[in-house]
């Protein structure tokens, strides 16, 4: 018999091979889809642009992105100058211009004001010298960390009697701040009351009156490892040099402004200056005995 003859296909050009499950669409040129081929691309064709980047390339968006810009740098323009107003940001920083050696002579001065000679505030084309190269310039880093240390250590003393809560520790907080208000508030009126022209500030009077905090750690901690007479000994000390610093300062700031405005020493409105300053120092050991002594038994 003889052999059966296989009819073989004979492939023609631009024709797939037969035995190819599937058709290669790879070159999409001879396939005539009009794509073309992304080198490297393993044949699949260019990916359109993102939808970001078409919008980035957009001229209104770019323009609206500018605008945007500019209107965040306006608000915060706008929001500097309105927390400046209220908030002395640039004023505050001034303050707070300490450094380690001039924390431990102004604890120094306040525990010890009577070796003290020059109390002037030193100053620099009309502009006060920052308090880390004066130490007669006033501050608020030593009040507000003496503050916090007063909540701390009042804690301390009434948790050793069994009396610790957190209300009365609040309470204790609060009222030290609402008496030094009152301070301030009391004070500024007065030198209303009294016109009285000074350079003194409210920043000023807190700085001020917030020394006495320094001596009120001193007094508190003393009694409670000495008990009672440690506590009145160390209070006590610490009451007349506060009121030695309050003095010696504060003369300076509204008695002065008297000389230099002519106003006779003997005259009335000189007297109530004079009153003024008293006054003021006279209320520092009156308060800080009202606010600790109930933590010492």
């Amino acid at each position: 018999m003889p052999a059966s003859k296989r009819r073989v296909p004979v492939s023609q050009p631009g024709m797939a091979d037969p035995h190819q499950l599937f058709d290669d669409t790879s070159s999409s040129q001879s396939r005539g889809y009009g794509a073309q081929r992304v080198p490297g691309g393993l044949g699949y064709p260019a990916a359109s642009a993102s939808p970001q980047g078409a919008f980035l390339a957009d001229p209104v968006s770019n323009m609206a992105m500018a605008y945007g810009s500019s209107l965040a740098a306006q608000g915060k323009e706008l929001v500097d100058k309105n927390i400046d107003r209220f908030i002395p940001v640039t004023k505050l920083k001034y303050y707070f211009a300490v450094d380690t050696m001039y924390v431990g002579k102004k604890l120094g001065l306040l525990v010890f004001p009577y070796l003290h000679q020059d109390w002037e505030v030193q100053y620099q084309q009309d502009t006060p010298v920052a308090p880390r190269f004066d130490v007669n310039a006033p501050d608020l880093y030593i009040p507000a960390m003496a503050f916090i240390t007063y909540v701390l250590v009042a804690g301390l003393a009434l948790g050793t009697q069994d009396r610790f809560s957190p209300d009365l520790l609040g309470l204790q907080a609060s009222s030290a701040l609402a008496w030094l208000t009152v301070e301030v508030l009391a004070i500024l009126l007065s030198l209303y009351l009294i016109t009285v022209n000074t350079d003194l500030s409210t920043i000023d009077l807190v700085a001020f009156l917030g020394y006495k905090y320094v001596g009120m750690i001193g007094g508190v901690l003393m009694g409670l490892l000495f008990g009672k007479i440690g506590y009145y000994l160390v209070l006590g000390w610490c009451c007349v040099s506060i009121f030695v610093f309050m003095i010696r300062t504060l003369r300076l700031k509204i008695l002065a402004e008297a000389a230099a405005e002519g106003i006779p020493v003997r005259g009335a409105r000189n007297q109530l200056r004079m009153y003024l300053t008293m006054a003021v120092a006279a209320a520092q050991p009156l308060l800080m005995y009202w606010l600790t002594f109930h933590l010492v038994r």
